[in-house]
């Protein structure tokens, strides 16, 4: 009887800490690929900011006086190749009154 009663309690205990491993969430969805490129020379900086392998936005330092500027980067959601579809794609920004 006492050994019945035993593993009673082991059973019991081993159910309730599965139960207890199945009832904790799932971890969520995995952080996005953030990659931060630097092509420099002995006049420019570049810097590209990709995440997910779409680039969100290109940065341009002068080394030898002008401001930085940022280049629109093509939209994702387009097809290059049809006319008139780039929109501002490739066009220079200067941004005034940053914080």
């Amino acid at each position: 009887m006492r050994n019945r009663a035993c593993l009673a309690i082991v059973v019991s205990a081993a159910a309730c800490s599965a139960w207890g491993q199945a009832a904790t969430p799932a971890a969520g969805p995995p952080e996005p690929a953030v990659q931060v490129i630097r092509v420099e020379d002995e006049s420019t900086r570049i810097d590209e900011l990709r995440v997910r392998g779409q680039t969100l936005q290109i940065r341009v330092q002068p080394k030898k006086g002008g401001r930085t500027y940022e280049v629109v980067p093509p939209d994702g959601g387009r097809d290059p190749s049809q006319v008139g579809a780039g929109g501002a794609s490739g066009q220079r920004v200067w941004r005034f009154l940053t914080f």
